[in-house]
């Protein structure tokens, strides 16, 4: 039995030989630019209900997706990611490929990383790790903290962390429970609680703060990643916020930022999107229209008017759907949209303060193993998939 014969556990079993493949959705593709890409028809698409057209536009530029197919080099199934939770399973059944949405199968893991500093905090948990996202998240998660251009070589650096793993790879973001960077014999600490980073203090350290985009009247639908609809028995997500708001109602760019998309954009309708600092992206569909020079490429101010709300793409009525993106990944807006940091207190504080002794004691039992970090393989696009004898 080879080494990826657990990946038969997502697909269904062929008697023949198929390999699989891991491509990287392109730039600018579409579910339905993929289906005409691969001879396959727009049926899939059309016939799919209003929200799962609109879930078919959170297809990711660059996410990992898979391709099965049969030694004769025919398409047999295909599985693409949308958010951490779902995916869309596009398979072949009595010679037709119908699509459904379905959980994403993985495994949740709790890991510890202590190192020394030697080069940068950044650099040397690539080294030891070699995993890009725990390295961004790190850097993320300091961004307000500790000055790391004081740290110097031997200075420790621990985290404890929890992450996805999905066909024996790492998924998804990553949460970092705890960091700790102990700098002059002193020891400095960023927290994850309750959706933002804390220092030791309970105070709030991501100076990255979102506006409301919209004067609404009623919030319409909140986000969820997974959820099952018991009369319909099928699985729903909806990635972000609608506020309910009549047509013509403007759109404010919910922060600083630089516009990378404006167009239309599958089940989204007139569609806007905003990167900010910090690897933040904000989205704004169903639009009624653009505010007037709003462009790819432009700079826009928090605050600023880009454009209005509507009722375009499949949309039941006229609202604002609101999306928030960090590295690319969706995350609840209603978590970052806020006007001011905010500060632990009270019973809250006294949680918060009895959650984190038990991480720093954490801490401590990893500094004293000496445990080597688990460090990611990199592996190859392509894998050979045969039917085991045993």
């Amino acid at each position: 039995m080879i080494k990826w014969v657990s990946l038969w556990m997502i697909f269904v079993s062929f008697l023949s030989a198929s390999y699989l493949e891991e491509l990287k959705w392109p730039k600018g593709e579409t579910f339905l630019t993929f289906l005409e890409k691969n001879n396959l028809p727009l049926s899939i698409y059309y016939t799919l209900d209003k929200e799962e057209q609109e879930l078919a536009a959170e297809i990711v530029a660059g996410v990992k997706y898979q391709v099965l197919k049969s030694e004769e080099n025919q398409l047999e199934q295909v599985l693409i990611p949308i958010g951490e939770e779902l995916q869309m399973h596009l398979k072949k059944v009595n010679n037709e490929f119908v699509m459904e949405i379905t959980p994403i199968v993985f495994q949740e893991e709790k890991r510890s990383v202590a190192i020394e500093i030697d080069h940068s905090p950044y650099v040397d948990i690539l080294k030891a790790t070699n995993n890009h996202g725990l390295a961004n998240e790190f850097a993320q998660s300091f961004k307000g903290g500790v000055n790391l251009r004081s740290l110097q070589k031997g200075d420790k650096l621990v985290l404890l962390f929890q992450q996805k793993r999905r066909l024996g790879k790492s998924f998804g973001s990553i949460k970092i429970d705890v960091s700790m960077l102990e700098t002059a014999k002193r020891e400095n600490y960023i927290f994850y609680y309750n959706e933002n980073y804390y220092n030791q203090k309970g105070e709030e350290l991501d100076n990255f703060l979102l506006t409301k985009p919209v004067n609404y009247t009623r919030i319409s639908s909140v986000f969820t990643q997974k959820r099952w609809h018991p009369v319909l028995k099928k699985y729903r997500a909806h990635l972000g916020i609608d506020y309910a708001a009549p047509t013509g109602t403007p759109v404010r760019s919910a922060g600083n930022g630089k516009v990378i998309f404006v167009g239309t954009k599958g089940g989204y309708g007139k569609t806007i999107e905003v990167s900010h600092d910090g690897s933040y992206k904000t989205l704004y569909a169903h639009l009624n229209g653009f505010a007037k020079g709003i462009r790819g490429g432009q700079r826009v101010k928090q605050n600023q008017v880009i454009g209005y709300v509507g009722n375009t793409g499949m949309s039941t009525g006229p609202h604002l759907h609101f999306g928030l993106y960090r590295s690319n990944v969706a995350i609840n807006p209603a978590s970052v949209v806020k006007v001011a940091k905010s500060a632990l207190g009270g019973k809250e504080l006294k949680a918060f303060l009895s959650y984190t002794e038990d991480l720093k004691a954490q801490v401590h039992v990893a500094l004293q193993s000496h445990e080597e970090p688990f460090k990611e393989e990199d592996f190859n696009g392509f894998y050979s998939l045969e039917k085991s004898n045993s």
